[in-house]
């Protein structure tokens, strides 16, 4: 029997290559970024977009301003571009599975406060399965929300899943939010400070759009409080330890984020009414995206064995928060 042909022209002309191309244009909105993160020349991407915007026979991207935005046919090939790559990646993971070999590649974004335990995981599956290759994005909630409506990861990581929209989250380790200050601090020996005199003392907050700003935000609302004016902010974790330390401020931050400090850093916990704010990481996914095999096998490793993990971690936490408060009770009483 003979099949008539059912490759059309324009599959006979697209390549993978400039789909590729096409992909990281739209979703970077730059030629710029995009023939950097490929490591193409511009005149390449500038070139391989034409070809495929000949091809289809409509222009993909118009400029605005001094930015490019994606057309209405831009933007169907985009929706296309990230089916078809999704698709290759669960092929190649499926065909791994066929040979018996657990490999593939895993594609995580995660917000800033889970930085300190996340690789610890990973070190964990990675030892369990030596095949298998990781891309790590750190951001903000704000921007770990965009990726995960534009599908550009397999999983992320959240302090809090995002009711707006349709996803599936799995609660996996506790993530306390603790007060902070430098081990000189006159609050580094105090109990029971009130919250309001905590809020006293100048504050250094996460910037905008943070998961753990909006934690605190919502803990002084509820208390008839509100951000104390004059307050510092910062972009990253580790720039508001390195402000604390310097005797900048205060602060509220995941008790995971002292890990690399151990118990004789520099930082106190304070013992602060209404704190910690209990808190829990979810890994997040979109309701309706297929998941790979390797996406899985994450997933049942860390329902199995990311406690055993998550509790060891958290065990030395424990043990850091304990000292810290004994030793800067200690230091008061001599």
């Amino acid at each position: 029997m003979k099949y008539p042909n059912l490759v059309s022209d324009l599959a006979r002309h697209i390549t993978l290559r400039q789909l590729q191309v096409f992909e990281s244009v739209a979703r970077n909105s730059s030629f710029t970024r995009a023939s950097e993160e490929l490591f193409l020349a511009q005149p390449t991407v500038s070139m391989q977009l034409k070809k495929l915007a000949g091809t289809i026979g409509l222009p993909l991207f118009e400029q605005i301003g001094i930015r490019i935005h994606l057309t209405e046919a831009g933007n169907e090939v985009y929706t296309i571009c990230q089916e078809i790559f999704d698709n290759i990646t669960n092929l190649e993971a499926k065909i791994a599975d066929i040979k018996g070999v657990k490999c593939g590649h895993l594609r995580l974004a995660i917000i800033t406060s889970s930085e300190y335990l996340v690789p610890h995981l990973l070190g964990q599956f990675g030892r369990l399965h030596p095949d298998v290759d990781f891309s790590l994005r750190v951001e903000n909630r704000e921007h770990i929300l965009e990726r995960l409506t534009g599908y550009e990861d397999d999983l992320c990581i959240l302090g809090e899943p995002p009711p707006e929209f349709d996803v599936i989250s799995y609660p996996f380790i506790p993530n306390p939010l603790v007060a902070m200050a430098s081990c000189n601090h006159p609050l580094a020996d105090v109990p029971n400070i009130p919250l309001k005199r905590f809020l006293d003392e100048p504050f250094i907050h996460r910037e905008p759009g943070s998961g753990t700003r909006d934690a605190i935000n919502r803990l002084l609302a509820s208390k008839g409080l509100k951000t104390p004016a004059g307050h510092m902010e910062f972009a990253s974790n580790e720039a508001i330890k390195q402000a604390v330390v310097a005797e900048l401020g205060v602060s509220i931050l995941s008790i995971h984020s002292l890990a690399l400090e151990g118990t004789s850093g520099p930082i106190a916990i304070l013992d602060v009414q209404g704190l910690p704010i209990h808190r829990y990481w979810y890994l997040v996914h979109p309701k309706n995206k297929k998941l790979s095999p390797v996406t899985l096998a994450f997933l049942e490793f860390v329902k199995m064995q990311g406690q055993k993990v998550a509790n060891k971690f958290n065990e030395e936490m424990e043990i850091i928060r304990k000292t810290r408060m004994r030793k800067y009770k200690k230091s008061k009483d001599q």
